[in-house]
């Protein structure tokens, strides 16, 4: 007979209590952390702006019950809809996801770790009108900036090392722990309370890759944060009440995340969290696409500026080679029909394939106008990757954490180009120089897609000022970006 299970209640995991002694106790020292975080703040909610001129989003937002109206609750920027903070953190992070535009994290996980901004800002939002409305200090935009680098930096670094997407798990469930840790912080949960919110984020049914790959791709993967970091907030508020949570969660032998989702692996962890990830963040500022392929997208801009200056097209090209890195093999190497929006910005040859012809690539490009033009699936026909191992190791090395892709262009009568190689695209740490100027500019025309001039200008005197952002109440940012 096997040994009974011990039933004394074990201390909890150290993984749990690592986030929270970091989320609860750690400062943050560092300029570059804050001057990073106000720029994904901007770049985060500038996304979101241009995710409401799709339907396809839009359908989404609002109330769970059509015309109900919180008081005092949390505003979402570019509507009129004050929500509970539940429903805010969804709205918020549907936004700003849904065109697969803000910043991004690579690493043996990848993920998006402004998705967190969602239940951070709607929970900010909320508990500062409500305390302006009982006569107390609201929170001020500091506090949402320090919350963003927490929980880039929970997402990220247990990233590092540990490939959900390897065992079918889609990242979003690190937004989900990410969001649930600081949002705790900010709603004021004690030590044991946040450690029970965390274990219950673990504990929780985890988001399946299902629809981010063929046959399946869809949709879900544009709101599918949303959802994470909006149950991030109900599992705080659900733990604030004094409920219990599960402190092996992750190590429990045979019923924990370990055993049940991680093919008995324990986490492993490359550095002690603190602010690393928000200074290392990647920010998608030249084209809404996929990651991995956000150097390619740039070489293949080049590739037709060259075509252009000789006189060619793309009916004279007979191959495009791109040498890439392996997770974006793994990830958006995609071979058949491409059969929505969602199924095109996860196609390399696609992401290629267009600016190659088009000299552009916008989100404009992935919907069904511009897709039946069969030049392009001719051309993504002839669009072949193959990995190159020393772009593979870049990718994974903590010093330089390279994005490479070189396109090599194959003529009909025999001629090439010359290999066109991209290392870093434009919004690595590398490119800050060059990139945070183009990054304004984008949050500039994403402002202007809903605001009148008065409006804009307003937004971006706080925006572009540190100090000034820094030391907003969160709610008076909030109204900035209402209509």
């Amino acid at each position: 007979m096997s040994a009974p299970v011990s039933n004394i209640r074990p201390e909890a995991d150290q993984v749990l209590v690592d986030i929270v002694d970091y989320v609860l106790d750690y400062e943050i020292g560092s300029e570059l952390a804050y001057a990073t975080a106000r720029n994904c703040l901007i770049d985060t909610l500038g996304c979101g702006l241009e995710a409401l001129e799709y339907p396809a989003c839009t359908k989404l937002l609002g109330p769970v019950v059509p015309g109900t109206v919180v008081p005092n609750g949390a505003k979402v920027p570019g509507t009129q809809f004050q929500l509970d903070p539940i429903q805010a953190a969804f709205n918020i992070g549907a936004m700003i996801r849904w065109l697969d535009f803000n910043d991004t994290w690579l690493a043996a996980e990848w993920g998006h770790p402004s998705d967190n901004l969602g239940g951070i800002l709607a929970t900010a939002d909320w508990l500062s009108r409500n305390a302006v409305a009982a006569g107390k200090k609201p929170l001020l935009m500091r506090d949402v900036l320090t919350a963003m680098i927490k929980a880039h930096e929970i997402q990220g670094v247990i990233a590092l090392e540990n490939s959900f997407n390897r065992v079918g798990l889609d990242h979003v469930l690190l937004v989900k722990v990410a969001s649930t840790a600081v949002v705790s912080q900010l709603l004021g949960l004690t030590r044991e309370e946040t450690i029970n919110a965390v274990s219950l984020a673990w504990v929780d049914g985890q988001a399946l890759r299902t629809y981010r790959h063929a046959p399946n791709t869809g949709s879900r993967k544009s709101w599918a944060a949303g959802d994470a970091t909006s149950r991030a907030v109900r599992l705080a508020l659900i733990a604030k009440t004094g409920e219990m949570g599960y402190p092996s969660v992750l190590s429990a032998k045979t019923w924990g995340f370990y055993d049940v989702l991680f093919k008995g692996n324990a986490f492993k962890f490359q550095r002690p969290y603190g602010s690393y990830v928000m200074e290392h963040v990647l920010f998608k500022i030249s084209f809404p696409a996929e990651f991995h392929s956000q150097t390619a997208v740039e070489a293949a801009i080049s590739i037709h500026e060259k075509l252009a200056a000789m006189g060619r097209s793309a009916q004279d090209i007979a191959k495009i080679t791109i040498r890439t890195h392996e997770a974006c093999i793994r990830i958006i190497d995609k071979q058949g029909p491409l059969d929505n929006p969602a199924d095109r910005d996860h196609c390399i040859q696609y992401m290629v394939a267009v600016p190659v012809l088009f000299g552009r690539l916008t989100a404009a490009d992935y919907e069904d106008a511009v897709a039946v033009d069969p030049r392009i699936d001719a051309l993504r026909e002839k669009i072949v990757c193959v990995e190159d191992p020393a772009f593979t190791t870049d990718y994974h090395d903590p010093e330089k954490r390279s994005i490479a892709n070189a396109l090599t262009v194959e003529f009909k009568d025999g001629s090439k180009l010359d290999e066109i190689v991209v290392e870093y695209p434009i919004g690595h740490k590398r490119r800050r120089h060059d990139g945070i100027p183009l990054l304004e500019a984008k949050f500039r025309t994403n402002l202007a897609r809903s605001f009148p001039t008065k409006q804009q200008d307003a937004i971006l005197k706080v925006s572009l000022d540190q100090q000034a952002l820094e030391n907003t109440p969160v709610h008076e940012y909030v109204d900035l970006y209402v209509i």
